[in-house]
């Protein structure tokens, strides 16, 4: 049977730049089995299965190629903007998509962005395990855990930018993502931000991720925290790059951000 799917690349008005994702629009539920298969068949980061619930709402369901996640930012921004484009959700409403995570929602403004409301995922310091400081190399000024990763500040953002971590030794922590980020400093051919990250997921079969929207729900209380101020703007140092704008609103975290469509096609199988 044939499944449409749209490759988008979210966090940027710009393609082959952000972060690419994979938005599988299906009429019926497919096995976990087979969704796992599509998703390393694509090798992004995340494929996302989008599945029509009978209350108007929407079922999502996010896979790298190695494993079914519970949570993930730029699918989720990628299935939204793919639900808006194909006129799937008017313009102006509200998607609600049913997930791992709860219910989570999107909201298109009239300038472009895309507005998602996700769960805030603090961290608390936390002694890292020496693995972790062989694996970056670099010297760490904090470090902190959530259920799920670890959130590393280092001084500056050359630091940042030079880490060429030892992936096997990441895989083998007992986190399976890495959150390394820094506060901010003036860039040239870069819009204003408040702080620069990069994330690192080889266990999940994931090497660097581009864009990562769930890292910035531990990154937007973070630094709000830090810095005084509740609506800021990150930038994710990869090599793709891309621009997210987070607020912070305690329990609960607004991503924004743009997306864009760089291809059309179908599995046949």
């Amino acid at each position: 049977m044939p499944i449409q799917l749209t490759v988008v690349d979210a966090f940027t008005d710009k393609p082959f730049r952000g972060n690419p994702a994979a938005v599988c629009l299906l009429d019926e539920a497919l096995d976990r089995t087979l969704m796992q298969s599509i998703a390393l068949e694509m090798n992004l980061s995340e494929t996302a299965f989008v599945l029509p619930d009978a209350d108007g709402r929407w079922q999502l369901r996010w896979f790298t190629p190695e494993a079914e996640v519970q949570l993930c930012g730029h699918a989720t921004l990628a299935a939204a903007h793919v639900l808006y484009e194909q006129g799937r959700v008017p313009a102006n409403d509200v998607v609600l998509f049913q997930t791992a995570s709860g219910v989570l929602t999107c909201v298109r403004h009239a300038d472009g962005d895309i507005e998602m409301d996700f769960p805030a995922i603090p961290v608390t310091p936390t002694v890292a395990p020496m693995e972790l400081f062989a694996a970056l190399g670099v010297p760490l000024a904090y470090v902190g855990a959530s259920e799920s990763n670890y959130l590393v500040e280092v001084e500056n953002e050359d630091i940042l930018r030079s880490i060429q971590p030892d992936m096997r030794l990441l895989a083998t922590l007992p986190k399976w993502g890495t959150i390394v980020t820094c506060r901010a400093t003036a860039q040239d051919g870069l819009p204003d931000h408040d702080f620069v990250s990069r994330f690192f997921a080889p266990a999940k079969g994931v090497g660097e991720d581009p864009v990562t929207g769930s890292a910035h729900c531990s990154l937007a209380p973070y630094w709000s925290a830090k810095l005084g101020k509740t609506r800021l703007i990150g930038f994710q140092a990869s090599r793709r790059g891309g621009i997210v704008h987070v607020e912070d609103r305690g329990t609960r975290v607004n991503l924004g951000g743009r997306a864009v469509t760089v291809l059309h096609g179908s599995f046949h199988f």
